[in-house]
């Protein structure tokens, strides 16, 4: 039988519970053992409970009570970056790895095919954004054959799909994500804008992704997107390219001005998205959330990987 790593989620909302599913309905290396909620009447707790997996309505220290605590290798934290902060400290200090689904950002921002195999001996790896999560692997597939000096991201979600967390951290959710741009993504200057679509039946997660860029063609460039896209597709199956990629060339004569970084030659690639949920908890025009907990499990699942080969190797 093929070794599992025992895993636990803190929080038993939306996030936390669409997560649980996932790794239910999905296993891969690892065992969900516990999830941890504060509200005893929460529907998450109750889903788990009928699923036979133990819970606790006593956060943190109602997870270190548990019989299994010490077997746990990975908790994922769907709660608060307030909270996250005395989360992580305290499960770090017990030896488990720790998934942050959180904008605590406390470890390295983390997109699994961009750059997880980087991260793999990381105590604390963060999720980044939705937004990021969705966008960022394109600017990388185009930074991994030119040399990227803007990107410009637009993330378009149903206004339903997004909570009072995110509608009170949308200052935050810009800058982090185009500070993820530049760190993961490789652009030189990044900038995110997110939009809630107030439409009504409520439109699938929708993203535009620009990025100015030299020393590769469009062909080199549309098939380092395509094979992203797949990559991608390995863990979020509704994430695909809404249209083929567009192209534009700025030369000598018409060179392309960017507000407070000058005026550039290259080539401008439009990049269109769009991301369906899978619709195992939540539903499936929520891509944005959606894409938030595939990417959280695919990193989980990595990060198991490197405990069970280091346990063979010992």
């Amino acid at each position: 039988m093929t070794e599992k790593i025992k895993a636990a989620i803190i929080g038993s909302g939306n996030i936390g519970t669409d997560l649980m599913i996932k790794m239910i309905k999905y296993p891969q290396n690892m065992e969900l053992a516990a999830v941890v909620g504060i509200d005893p009447a929460s529907e998450g707790l109750a889903m788990a409970r009928e699923r036979g997996i133990a819970t606790t309505h006593e956060g943190l220290e109602g997870l270190k009570n548990l019989p299994d605590y010490a077997e746990i290798g990975i908790v994922f934290d769907a709660t608060s970056a307030y909270a996250h902060k005395v989360h992580d400290e305290a499960l770090r200090a017990d030896g488990k790895l720790v998934v942050d689904l959180t904008p605590a950002a406390i470890g390295p921002f983390t997109i699994p095919p961009v750059n997880m195999d980087e991260h793999l001996d990381a105590t604390n790896v963060n999720m980044v954004t939705c937004g990021g999560q969705a966008t960022i692997p394109m600017v990388a597939a185009v930074s991994q054959v030119a040399t990227v000096h803007y990107a410009e991201i637009v993330a378009s979600v149903s206004s339903r799909s997004a909570g009072p967390g995110t509608r009170a951290n949308i200052d935050e959710f810009t800058r982090t994500t185009a500070s993820a741009i530049e760190k993961v993504g490789g652009a030189a200057k990044g900038k995110a804008i997110i939009i809630l679509n107030p439409a009504e039946p409520p439109m699938i997660m929708r993203d535009t992704v620009f990025t100015l860029s030299e020393g590769a063609d469009e062909e080199t460039i549309r098939a380092s997107v395509k094979a992203m896209v797949k990559k991608v597709q390995a863990y979020v199956p509704g994430y695909r390219l809404k249209q083929e990629v567009q192209f534009e060339r700025f030369g000598d004569n018409n060179k392309l001005k960017i507000p407070g970084r000058g005026e550039y030659t290259g080539i401008k690639t439009s990049i269109f998205l769009e991301v369906e949920g899978a619709g195992d908890y939540l539903p499936s025009y929520s891509g944005n959330l959606d894409i938030m907990t595939a990417a959280a499990k695919a990193t989980g699942e990595l990060l198991a990987e490197r405990i069970i080969t280091g346990r063979v190797a010992a």
